[in-house]
């Protein structure tokens, strides 16, 4: 069943404990406010219904990403949130019952999944703040999140950098190897995103649908 709209309260307070976790941790956090609902629905829109196995978020923070995902039908036992604050965890576990929730650094993803997934992931759909991160650490994660997912994977995700990709397609590791597409800025989230989704490359069905 879709959850309902959260109160106007419940947005305000949500804002409120993100812009207090990022002044406690701004590396990890890497907002001020959680993802608006525009933009969470279009990052849900580009997960593929058609295939199966459990879909990955990463960094899901106070959960509107999550919203949008069981608003489009995704049942709550597909969803696995890898979430590193522990404030965020006792909060998802509360207001999504059923969705799975893994505490740990999603940039070490193999190790943080060991043992929770069984076969492929389906998709990886990511609010991490990738560009604060170094390129290196960039470059590991998109390989393992493929070596969970293989080559007919989907990594979604997005960013305020409106002018180049969080992923670094073109560095030492992923040329030629990967391909990304971003979407048209999404106007109505404060500040302005873009969503991009990255494919194998040569993928049958491109960067993205």
């Amino acid at each position: 069943m879709p959850h309902r709209q959260q109160p106007k309260k419940t947005t305000l307070a949500d804002s409120a404990r993100f812009l207090s976790q990022w002044f406690r941790s701004p590396g990890v956090v890497g907002a001020v406010a959680p993802s608006g609902p525009a933009l969470a629905k279009t990052m849900a829109s580009y997960v593929d219904l058609a295939r199966g196995g459990p879909i990955v978020e990463l960094g899901p923070g106070t959960g509107p990403v999550t919203k949008a995902l069981l608003a489009r039908g995704i049942p709550a036992d597909r969803l696995l949130l890898v979430e590193y604050e522990t404030r965020f965890c006792r909060m998802l576990a509360e207001r999504y019952p059923g969705v799975k929730i893994v505490q740990g650094d999603a940039y070490g993803l193999k190790a943080t999944l060991a043992g929770h997934v069984n076969g492929e992931v389906a998709t990886v759909i990511s609010s991490l703040p990738l560009l604060n991160r170094p390129e290196r650490d960039r470059v590991e994660l998109l390989h393992q999140a493929f070596d969970l997912m293989g080559p007919d994977g989907l990594f979604i995700q997005f960013t305020y950098g409106l002018a180049i990709s969080p992923m670094p397609v073109h560095a030492h590791g992923l040329a030629g190897a990967f391909v990304g597409k971003g979407s048209a800025p999404v106007l109505l989230n404060i500040p302005p995103a873009r969503v991009w989704r990255y494919r194998r490359a040569g993928h049958s069905n491109g960067p993205a649908k």
